[in-house]
């Protein structure tokens, strides 16, 4: 895995693969991990799945940012769980002091 995550996409494997995808992830994952965030601040505590829907991103696209935030401790799990249309169970996720206070950052700077 990439020395710089979570603020940059991780990778696995030897193949190069996984390597490649993260660096072309690179730029698109700092505006989604911002659209998580964002996203999260409007719907409230929710599900990975949840706020992928709530933000019209591929699960693909977005699970992984939300991995990275919750590294970075923007957003944590608050210890609820909610079926998945799968049925699986899980985990309600929430933004964290600090999470709110980067989404005030941005705010700030766009003004």
């Amino acid at each position: 895995m990439d020395d710089r995550y979570p603020t940059h996409p991780g990778s696995k494997g030897l193949d190069g693969t996984s390597q490649a995808a993260a660096v072309a992830m690179a730029r698109p994952a700092q505006r989604l991990r911002r659209l998580a965030l964002a996203t999260m601040a409007r719907i409230g505590p929710a599900t990975a799945l949840e706020v992928c829907e709530a933000a019209q991103v591929p699960r693909e696209a977005l699970q992984p940012r939300l991995s990275e935030l919750r590294r970075l401790g923007q957003i944590e799990a608050t210890g609820e769980r909610r079926r998945n249309p799968s049925g699986k169970s899980a985990a309600v996720l929430r933004l964290t002091d600090l999470g709110l206070a980067y989404l005030g950052k941005e705010v700030a700077l766009a003004s």
